[in-house]
């Protein structure tokens, strides 16, 4: 891949290239969007790592049990896909959709303090990870990993101003 750019921030990851597909040139994505029809033939995506990220244009893509399995027009066989492997999937930031109510772009939360409604202090998001049923906010703190559900009726607020989320835990989550 040639024609590297800086990375700048205003990048936001739709995909995880986790593996290759194949001797075509096909690579694996885990899906990081509830938006997949962004893998389109024809799309102008960002791959990178790190501090650099590179262009790329799609040239097919179709879903594949949990994952969305995408032919890069630069790709060339299956040598050339190994090597992006761990790669993110980025578009700008400017190109993303636009949120609904209660809704706040991943990168946003990471680094959010992280309180109880009774003012217990948990740490910091660190991580989020995305399941199928809902995704879960990985706080980092004193006490240790805090795993929490991210669900309307356990984030009580989201104050990106304010750099903190006050949340309501299940019962014996914490103990």
């Amino acid at each position: 891949m040639s024609d590297k750019a800086q990375a700048q921030p205003p990048y936001l990851a739709i995909g995880a290239i986790v593996g290759v597909h194949g001797i075509r040139g096909e690579v694996k994505v885990s899906l990081m969007t509830d938006f997949p029809e962004r893998f389109r033939r024809g799309a102008k995506v960002y791959l990178g790592s790190g501090n650099e990220v590179a262009p790329v244009e799609i040239e097919a893509a179709r879903p594949h049990k949990d994952f969305m399995l995408v032919k890069f027009k630069s790709v060339p066989d299956r040598n050339a896909a190994e090597l992006l492997r761990e790669q993110m999937v980025l578009i700008p930031e400017a190109e993303a959709m636009p949120l609904g109510e209660h809704e706040n772009y991943a990168h946003d939360l990471i680094g959010l303090a992280v309180e109880t409604a009774d003012g217990r202090i948990l740490g910091r998001l660190v991580e989020m990870l995305f399941t199928k049923a809902n995704d879960v906010y990985v706080v980092q703190g004193d006490a240790g990993e805090v795993l929490i559900p991210a669900l309307r009726d356990v984030v009580r607020q989201v104050d990106l101003a304010a750099g903190k989320m006050v949340v309501m835990l299940p019962e014996g989550l914490l103990d």
